[in-house]
């Protein structure tokens, strides 16, 4: 155990994601997930009266570092065949077979599916999911659900910094027996795993772990300029959904007069959440599918795909429980699955060029005298061109990362994506 170490390192180094799970873990409940409102991330911050140097938090915190090769060994017994996915038995293309659940989730509504069909099995007793805070609708709610209704209510991505783990603290104070399922992303299935090293009784209350694929979350700040944009105030809004609405979507904003804003899905990452505000910290994840769950789901971006208005998912299967609990959803019809290729999840995920680009992307931090996080892992072959769009890559971080820039960013927002697609001809992927 890292004794005397704790997470104020973590902060310190810029290394922290954001995730929760050092205050899941604290037994003295010494450690608050706070917004850090002029980055628009969520920190960790340490009560050291009541800290006891125990070093749980740093040893279970993903930021700084995350043993891939040992977690692999553990979780399924063996180093990945391919560097770029990772570990997985099967691939799918599918969908919820309840329509209203389809239509009103990301993609294909399945983790929605799976966790009520696990739920009515009693397979699980709840499950750690996120909706948005009724009386702050622009703050993420992580929370154990027991109902359908509650897992519908929690349905759709967020694409803000979401501290999920928190909510394990309520697990391990669940009742003797009880079994969750845990939905996150990357660095919160990351967490859950090196906390399961060190607590057997959250190994033993963790049914399932569905990771989501992540293309690395917008700050709180992506949120606050889409408002601006609008001339909405954040206290004027009631409510928001990021996706749902058939596939692929697109952000409600609800607004207390009752109006209502609405930006297309793809209008938003080809124009704006696809390059702007993201966090430093998570653009050095080397992980874009979480390879560590037992099963992974994302949007299926497949040519074939592009007339679905309902919602397609791709599924990775990576261990034997995920793999049943899908074969099991399938034989009840829950869920409708059709098996295809590595190289579909591949194509229909931009051939992971966020992960193959984190390479580079660590060295130029590295230069700028940013720590890097460990991961004892071979890192994937490293994208076209990256070198080249890496030093501007950060400079539209900078731009986006401050508010006195904004109406510098709106017009900045079209030079940059000509300028995208041109690189995109030069150096394809």
């Amino acid at each position: 155990m890292s004794r005397g170490k704790t997470i104020a390192e973590v902060v310190k180094g810029g290394l922290c994601t954001g995730c929760g799970t050092c205050m899941g873990i604290c037994p003295v409940d010494a450690i608050e997930m706070v917004i850090e409102h002029k980055k628009g991330i969520y920190i960790p911050q340490l009560d050291e009266e009541k800290c006891n140097q125990c070093g749980l938090c740093f040893e279970v915190c993903p930021g700084h570092g995350v043993d891939f090769k040992q977690l692999d060994l553990e979780i399924f017994g063996k180093e990945p065949d391919d560097i770029l996915i990772g570990n997985y038995l099967n691939c799918y293309i599918g969908y919820a077979t309840d329509y209203n659940i389809r239509f009103n989730s990301s993609s294909g509504g399945l983790v929605t599916a799976l966790l009520i069909y696990a739920l009515e099995e009693r397979m699980i007793d709840g499950a750690l999911v996120t909706r948005m805070k009724k009386d702050r609708p622009l703050e993420p709610e992580p929370f154990i659900a027991r109902t359908r209704d509650e897992i519908i209510e929690a349905a759709k991505s967020k694409y803000c910094p979401v501290p999920a783990n928190i909510a394990l603290k309520e697990i391990l104070k669940s009742k003797e027996g009880e079994r969750f399922a845990v939905v996150g992303l990357p660095c919160h299935i990351h967490g859950i795993r090196k906390m399961e090293l060190t607590d057997n009784k959250l190994k033993n209350k963790v049914a399932y772990r569905l990771g989501i694929f992540c293309g690395h979350p917008p700050t709180f700040l992506a949120t606050r300029f889409l408002l601006w944009k609008a001339g909405v105030k954040p206290e004027m809004v009631s409510n928001i959904r990021y996706r749902g609405e058939g596939w692929p979507g697109g952000v409600a904003i609800d607004l207390n007069n009752g109006d209502r804003i609405f930006y297309p899905h793809n209008y938003l990452w080809t124009n704006l959440l696809g390059a702007f505000f993201y966090s430093v910290r998570c653009t050095l994840c080397c992980d874009q599918s979480s390879e560590l769950a037992d099963i992974s789901f994302g949007d299926a971006w497949l040519p074939e795909l592009r007339g679905d208005r309902t919602g397609i998912s791709l599924v990775i299967s990576r261990t034997e429980l995920g793999q049943e609990l899908l074969r099991r959803a399938l034989s009840q019809a829950w869920v409708e699955l059709r098996d295809t290729s590595i190289e579909k999840v591949k194509l229909a995920q931009g051939q992971f060029a966020f992960k193959r680009s984190m390479s580079i992307r660590a060295k130029f931090l590295r230069l700028l005298r940013h720590d890097i996080p460990s991961y004892n892992i071979e890192l994937a072959p490293v994208k076209a061109g990256a070198k080249v769009v890496t030093p501007i890559f950060y400079l539209n971080v900078y731009i986006s990362s401050r508010r006195r820039r904004w109406r510098l960013l709106s017009f900045y927002v079209r030079s940059w994506f000509f300028l995208a697609g041109l690189m995109r001809k030069i150096c394809p992927r």
